[in-house]
């Protein structure tokens, strides 16, 4: 069974990488940011939720449009399913700016499954090796 996150909601002041991340069943939105936060999106699969006004991906908290438009929220290889989709902001970057900012690189948005079919919580237990 994949790996189901529902929402990315601590981004806030900084620079913020999702990769390869498997989102489904969220309620309101995926990925949710305050105070002008840069996020590249890469190679994550989206899958909206069946909810009419629920499809976005993406919540700029806290903020009205004139401001959040300046914000740097940027999509690469995203895989949007039922009707998902992702509101990029900003100036745009670069792939030379995505390349020097990113901590790993992406695989294709279609391999997400594959890569989290076996994540989870680990089952440890005092005593024994995790």
């Amino acid at each position: 069974m994949a790996l189901s996150i529902n929402v990315i909601d601590r981004c806030r002041h900084g620079y913020f990488h999702v990769v390869n991340n498997d989102y489904t069943h969220w309620e309101m939105y995926a990925i949710g940011g305050s105070a002008s936060p840069t996020i590249n999106s890469q190679g994550n699969r989206f899958l909206a939720p069946n909810i009419r006004f629920s499809k976005e991906v993406t919540k700029h908290e806290d903020a009205p449009e004139d401001e959040w438009k300046h914000w740097n929220w940027r999509t690469e290889g995203d895989l949007m399913l039922n009707g998902a989709f992702f509101r990029t902001s900003g100036a745009g970057a670069s792939s030379s700016s995505y390349a020097k900012a990113s901590s790993l690189s992406a695989k294709p948005s279609t391999l997400v499954s594959s890569l989290t079919g076996a994540a989870g919580a680990l089952n440890c237990r005092k005593g024994s090796r995790c």
